[in-house]
């Protein structure tokens, strides 16, 4: 058979086999995103059926996956609500970054992977999926909850710290001298502080400039801006998934809720196959020495996320149920953790068994994240329940 009719076949199985898995995942109220990881370990190298004629078009889809998954996070907050975030929670901030990035460093640094490798997992093991998170807060019906501002503040915390990270990462990954890393840094910065100043005086003009009564001339306008946004920012050596978030906070109002419904089918399939290209390229065989580390740094991470979750609850003089439920609602790695690893693993400079942990982990904790989520507050009020007072009224028991 000649080629393309080869690589019609594959995708079209890749995305019967996607729908499939997503329905799963929906029947039991889970993330898709370990099953794609799934799918794509069984049908990548080392897998069941190797589907090799699909990657030169999965490294595209999945390079417009990462720009349409964070164009559509920064499409979730403006330029003051995240100014405002950083204000009232940059404390919470702080001891999130050093609960949950150190174990990951440290892990990498003992195992001999280098800086390079320390910032990678450190990466991974830091920050929460607000996907996954928000999925699971909206099905449980507690986006009204007194933590959920909370977990909201520490989520946008992490998606600004992503901003300087991505850069710094990068440069780290490219080698670059500490000059040329400093560069990548002061770039970074000045970035994210010109677009929120932009976004802050210039939201509306922005989003006027974007919006288009016509839904095909919306569409194009918007995936065009983020595609040449994030290859300028490529160009200037920040991330062009940093380039796509920040495009993302600039546009507010009216034209951010309409911009979600439009780009959310088109983010979900490129997303998906991201997923499956990252787990296409990790060969399943290197999962099995790494899983008990994967299981170790989920248990630890875990409960430094719960930690966070329950500290920031406690200094906002939230009740213990919600302390409880802040801190389980923000296990869930998912998106961003595998966005890290993937960047590493393009740029060749660590190798499969990273790919392979951060594989794993993010697998295990998209699964235990909802499922610790779900059961937290019976858990909770079982740990605070008190016996009732006795009745100074009522009547002696019998001898």
């Amino acid at each position: 058979m000649e080629n393309t009719t080869i690589v019609l076949i594959e995708l079209g199985a890749v995305f019967l086999g996607l729908g499939m898995l997503g329905r799963i995942a929906a029947r039991f109220g889970m993330s898709p995103v370990p099953l794609y990881l799934l799918g794509g370990l069984m049908f990548g190298h080392g897998g069941l059926i190797p589907l090799s004629r699909i990657e030169e078009f999965g490294h595209i889809a999945s390079e417009l996956g990462v720009v349409l998954l964070l164009l559509m996070l920064g499409l979730e907050y403006t330029a003051r609500e995240l100014v405002t975030g950083l204000k009232r929670s940059w404390v919470a901030g702080v001891v999130d970054l050093l609960l949950n990035f150190t174990p990951g460093a440290a892990l990498a640094l003992m195992l001999g992977w280098g800086y390079a490798g320390a910032m990678v997992l450190g990466g991974v093991t830091y920050i929460s999926s607000s996907g996954i998170i928000a999925k699971v807060l909206s099905d449980l019906g507690r986006l009204g909850n007194r933590e959920t501002p909370v977990i909201l503040s520490i989520l946008v915390l992490e998606d600004l710290a992503m901003a300087v990270y991505l850069p710094i990462l990068t440069a780290t990954l490219a080698g670059v001298s500490f000059w040329g890393g400093l560069r990548a840094v002061g770039v970074a910065l000045l970035a994210v502080t010109l677009v929120l100043l932009l976004a802050l005086r210039f939201g509306p003009v922005i989003s006027r400039l974007v919006h288009s009564p016509d839904r095909e001339n919306f569409l194009l306008k918007l995936i065009g801006a983020a595609l040449l946004v994030s290859g300028l920012a490529a160009a200037l050596q920040v991330s062009a998934a940093v380039g796509a978030f920040l495009l993302g906070i600039a546009i507010s109002g009216s034209t951010a809720h309409s911009a979600a419904k439009v780009l959310e089918p088109l983010r979900d399939l490129f997303a998906a196959m991201f997923f499956v290209l990252f787990g296409i390229n990790t060969d399943p065989t290197t999962i099995p020495p790494v899983f008990l580390l994967a299981l170790g740094l989920a248990v630890l991470t875990s409960a430094t996320k719960i930690a966070t979750g329950v500290w920031a609850a406690k200094q906002a003089g939230i009740g213990v149920p919600g302390r409880l439920r802040a801190g389980t609602a923000l296990i869930a790695r998912g998106e961003f953790s595998i966005v890290i690893a993937g960047l590493a693993v393009a740029s060749g400079a660590v190798g499969s068994e990273l790919a392979a942990l951060a594989t794993t982990y993010v697998m295990l904790l998209a699964v235990l994240g909802p499922v610790a989520t779900r059961y937290a507050e019976p858990l909770a009020r079982a740990l605070v329940r008190k016996p009732p007072a006795p009745n100074p009224a009522a009547p002696p028991a019998p001898a």
